[in-house]
């Protein structure tokens, strides 16, 4: 069930590529980005430059869309 918490703006501060930058969020994503680099055994800071490496736009819609394709893919599987 969500919480008033989970759509709450999180600004996290991080470097990419040698540059520093920030990434405002939800915090129902960053928990879900958590969660999918504890799933592949990585770290977030790798996850999200994996992202950045390939992105077309900017970096937090990038990763809510990575976010949400990751959990579709997980459920293409799923039986009803």
């Amino acid at each position: 069930m969500l919480t008033d918490l989970d759509f709450k703006l999180e600004k996290r501060s991080l470097s990419l590529s040698g540059h520093k930058t920030s990434v405002s969020m939800e915090r129902l994503f960053w928990l879900t980005l958590e969660k999918m680099a504890h799933e592949q055994a990585t770290s977030m800071q790798a996850l999200i430059e994996s992202v950045d490496s390939t992105r077309q736009t900017n970096l937090s819609s990038a990763l809510r869309v990575t976010i949400l394709s990751s959990f579709l893919d997980s459920n293409k599987n799923e039986q009803p």
